[in-house]
């Protein structure tokens, strides 16, 4: 896999990668975090004691200049905070649903999000996997949640839907 660290200023002609040997989003520092107010470090390291990294998994399948392709799982209901990237994203659900604003998506539905544009969703009763296809290969996160009162609501979300996430599998795996 290309990853931004391996790649010099021209990009491949053709490269494949394998979802078996994706790194973990955390692995690559890919994704930086701006803008972390002591209220936001405090509601993340609350939010990450309540089971935060038990409900997503994030991978990056392939990056190079100017362009990266992600796979995230998030199990039933994790609480996505609201946040923003400074990279233009487009979202593709594999499988799963979830809800973004008044719209329900499912498999093969999917949704644009333009650089800086905060937003959240809400992965439905079976969750949702995701691809996410950046124009960058390296982009920030904003979260957007300034307030002890946001935190205390992500954090209590989180402690109502984590029981459930115990034996759950991905929708793809699901019968259909």
């Amino acid at each position: 896999m290309a990853t931004s660290a391996e790649t010099t200023a021209t990009p491949p002609k053709f490269a494949i990668y394998r979802a078996a040997e994706a790194p973990d989003i955390d692995e690559l520092n890919c994704m930086e975090a701006v803008g972390v107010s002591d209220i936001i470090a405090e509601g993340i390291e609350r939010a990450t004691a309540a089971g935060a990294n038990e409900g997503n998994l994030v991978k990056v399948l392939f990056s190079m200049p100017g362009m990266s392709l992600t796979y995230a799982w998030f199990k039933s209901g994790f609480p996505l905070p609201l946040h923003s990237h400074n990279a233009d994203c487009l979202y593709y659900i594999v499988a799963g649903s979830l809800k973004i604003g008044t719209e329900e998506l499912g498999a093969g539905d999917g949704f644009f999000v333009g650089s800086d544009v905060p937003y959240f969703y809400t992965p439905g009763p079976q969750g949702v996997e995701v691809l996410e296809f950046r124009t960058a290969d390296t982009f920030d996160i904003r979260f957007l949640g300034k307030t002890k009162a946001f935190w205390d609501k992500t954090v209590k979300s989180l402690e109502d839907v984590r029981p459930n996430w115990a034996d759950e599998r991905r929708p793809f795996e699901m019968p259909r």
